[in-house]
């Protein structure tokens, strides 16, 4: 049995879950609405206050899509209730960020800034020009989008500079070694 398939997902008090045919789910919080289709093959139970997910047999393949199944119902329950954020730091000489109206300008060194602007849902921030914190209800998409901009400027191996998540460990390399 799958150790995370088998918890129920409680259902907080300001949130509503409704399974509605072939199993596409519709979750509304405080935050917003989220809508997903889960694989059919999954068997999804509804209660007052909780979700529970099991599977038809044990086949290998409905035992990888149970947990699977039971993580994108909390989450999503988890996007509407709470929300989701990830931060960006911004190491390097020079490198910056900054909010242009609902755009990303980020200097990284190239000749030219970088501008990205992000999907409608999400919401970038900048507190100060080398932290960036993108939040939004889709734990998905949020990781996407600071996937996205971190690739722009990845950190490398010698001085760490680039942009990396909050918490990174990014492992340093020794540089040439000295001429005799």
């Amino acid at each position: 049995m799958s150790r995370i398939g088998k918890l129920p997902v409680p259902i907080p008090e300001k949130v509503s879950v409704e399974l509605q045919e072939n199993n596409f789910m519709v979750v509304k919080g405080p935050k917003g609405e989220l809508k997903r289709q889960l694989h059919p093959a999954m068997n999804i139970e509804v209660k007052e206050n909780e979700v529970l997910v099991t599977r038809p047999d044990d086949s290998k393949f409905n035992r990888s899509l149970h947990g699977l199944t039971r993580q994108l119902i909390a989450n999503m329950i988890e996007g509407v209730s709470n929300g989701f954020s990830k931060k960006l730091q911004i190491i390097g000489v020079g490198y910056r960020a900054e909010m242009k109206g609902k755009k990303l300008v980020l200097a990284l060194g190239y000749s030219h800034p970088i501008v990205f602007s992000a999907p409608e849902v999400i919401k970038i921030e900048t507190p100060s020009p080398t932290e960036i914190v993108i939040s939004g209800i889709n734990k998905e998409l949020v990781g996407l989008v600071a996937a996205k901009i971190r690739s722009f400027r990845k950190p490398e191996p010698y001085k760490g500079k680039g942009i990396r998540y909050e918490g990174e460990y990014v492992r340093h390399k020794a540089g040439k070694a000295a001429g005799k």
